[in-house]
């Protein structure tokens, strides 16, 4: 079979190259989805990155969004997604400094602990945890303590963190209007 460069049908056009605009959606989009947050969330992220940014917003705009709780909780490798790990910590399986805390977008900071609440390691959703716990590797900025499963966080998350396919300064573009 044979493909041809244009979609079938009598009116097919080919495709429009995408507009700076369209470009910039298509990121922020993807940065949206990664981390699994509504535009109004991520507009008030946009804004105080923006705030107290000054000439470094991508930095910021970064680690605001890498130290929200259920992404610190997915990086620990307790959870298979953010989605999950949202999941997991609304339902208040989760402790950061011996509190139960049960609000995904909680900011989490440096020398924070983070581990499961005892009564919740016994539940179905941790049983596989301690196979899985041995071929992860936690990021730089944290320490894993497998065998607690509880993790503490070093220093602040940064830049390189987010996928290298993400362009954050069209988003910031994109904002900046």
């Amino acid at each position: 079979m044979i493909r041809k460069p244009y979609p079938p049908g009598v009116r097919a056009k080919r495709p429009r190259r995408a507009s700076e605009y369209g470009i910039q959606l298509k990121e922020k989009q993807k940065l949206k989805f990664l981390y699994g947050i509504r535009e109004k969330q991520f507009v008030n992220y946009i804004k105080k990155a923006m705030k107290t940014g000054g000439s470094n917003i991508a930095v910021i705009l970064v680690e605001l969004l890498e130290s929200r709780l259920d992404n610190v909780v997915f990086k620990m490798g307790l959870s298979p997604s953010r989605n999950s790990a949202r999941q997991i910590i609304n339902h208040g399986h989760i402790l950061v400094n011996n509190r139960k805390v049960s609000i995904p977008s909680y900011k989490a900071k440096k020398g924070d602990k983070v581990s499961i609440r005892a009564q919740s390691v016994s539940r179905k959703i941790f049983m596989d945890l301690d196979t899985t716990l041995k071929k992860f590797e936690a990021p730089s900025w944290m320490k894993l303590d497998k065998e607690k499963k509880e993790a503490e966080i070093v220093r602040t998350p940064f830049e390189d963190m987010v996928s290298k396919d993400i362009n954050i300064n069209s988003i910031i573009e994109f904002y900046s209007r």
